[in-house]
């Protein structure tokens, strides 16, 4: 199937999403290598960490190096043209805008290091591990909204909607998942948290029992 047949699929496009694909598998073998010893609800939380470190580490990482020492729209390179590509649907993404950068330095160094944490806290079962999940949520849904919110304060000018991937598929669906993903977690925490508290109230009735 050409791009003819999916209009706004062009061949950067495909190898864009193949791109995608391609990270998801290895999260998803890197779940299988050592996650098979937590519960199932842990395993999918584990994929999404192991998608989240290797986005970070592998787009995001040289997208603040090219903006660093350069432009996007400058550089060259496979990575350079995915990178293009998701510019046509936020421009700012091109031209080294000063709060994008700012917001993906923290990005791939804070959060990629809580992912990594929280992974370990998940393995090896460490009391602080909701407080890595918790910590780690904030700052995905901090990052976004400080990505988007300028934007749409200043009447969204650098947005392009004009085509269904870029709105759908680019803005949307790979932003979305950032904001989802990490309420289901504060959702997780907190209903996990909350159960810790209710066994600490029926030890503490037996003890009284006793």
């Amino acid at each position: 199937m050409d791009s003819a047949e999916l209009p706004g699929l062009s061949a950067v496009s495909l190898l864009s999403l193949s791109a995608c694909v391609l990270q998801v598998f290895c999260a998803a073998l890197l779940t299988y290598r050592y996650g098979g010893m937590t519960s199932g609800e842990d395993r999918w939380i584990l994929l999404w960490l192991f998608y989240d470190v290797i986005v970070h580490l592998t787009l995001e990482g040289p997208f603040v190096y090219m903006s660093l020492v350069g432009t996007v729209e400058t550089s060259e390179g496979p990575l350079a043209e995915l990178w293009k590509e998701y510019g046509k649907a936020d421009s700012r993404w091109l031209v080294s805008d000063p709060t994008i950068v700012s917001i993906e330095i923290l990005t791939v160094v804070l959060d990629s290091i809580l992912a990594l944490l929280l992974i370990h806290a998940i393995l090896k079962k460490k009391y602080y591990r909701h407080f890595l999940q918790i910590a780690l949520s904030v700052c995905e849904l901090y990052g976004g909204w400080m990505t988007f919110c300028p934007d749409w304060l200043l009447g969204s000018p650098h947005l392009n909607t004009s085509r269904w991937i870029y709105l759908w598929v680019y803005l949307v669906f790979f932003n979305g998942l950032w904001v989802l993903v990490p309420v289901l977690l504060l959702v997780q925490s907190w209903f996990c948290l909350k159960s810790l508290e209710l066994r600490g109230d029926n030890s503490e009735v037996i003890r009284k029992k006793m």
